[in-house]
């Protein structure tokens, strides 16, 4: 199994520019001066996304408060991800990378082990971007359930 290219803290964020679930551009370079928590997910409105997503909702208000804008990438398109948002009342941006052009040069697409067998697919994966735009904490293979209230702890964010 081999191992995409992987960011490790230190690195400069590669910038990009996606489309929201309203189909508006977003750039990673909109949000410099604030400190960034970008998350990869498989799919909108599965159940393990779902929660992860949902997680992130309920804890916003401390991610808020402490300075971190929550960004969310996925494989969905812009007219998916509006219904996932609706339907879980997610607040924070959604982005779409349908070509998976930012997943793979983030290291978030590729093989993995899924169920005992080496598929091809998203890596969930979740960074913490400084203002400036160097990445200073870099989890890939993260689980849904449970990552947040560790991202928290580790960020000294009282949830």
């Amino acid at each position: 199994m081999t191992d995409p290219q992987r960011l490790t803290a230190g690195d400069k964020a590669p910038d990009f520019t996606l489309p929201d679930s309203t189909g508006k551009q977003v750039s990673l370079s909109d949000f410099r001066g604030r400190h960034v928590v970008l998350y990869f997910y498989p799919a909108a409105g599965t159940p393990g996304c779902t929660k992860q997503a949902c997680d992130f909702r309920d804890n916003l208000g401390d991610l808020d408060g402490a300075g971190y804008q929550v960004l969310g990438i996925s494989p969905d398109k812009p007219e998916k991800l509006a219904k996932f948002a609706e339907a879980e009342q997610l607040t924070f941006p959604l982005l779409s990378d349908p070509d998976k052009t930012v997943l793979t040069e983030w290291g978030a697409f590729g093989e993995k082990k899924n169920y005992g067998r080496i598929v091809q697919g998203v890596i969930r994966s979740t960074f913490v971007i400084d203002p400036e735009g160097t990445i200073v904490k870099a989890m890939y293979n993260v689980r849904a359930t449970g990552h947040v209230a560790k991202l928290l702890k580790d960020l000294k964010i009282s949830a």
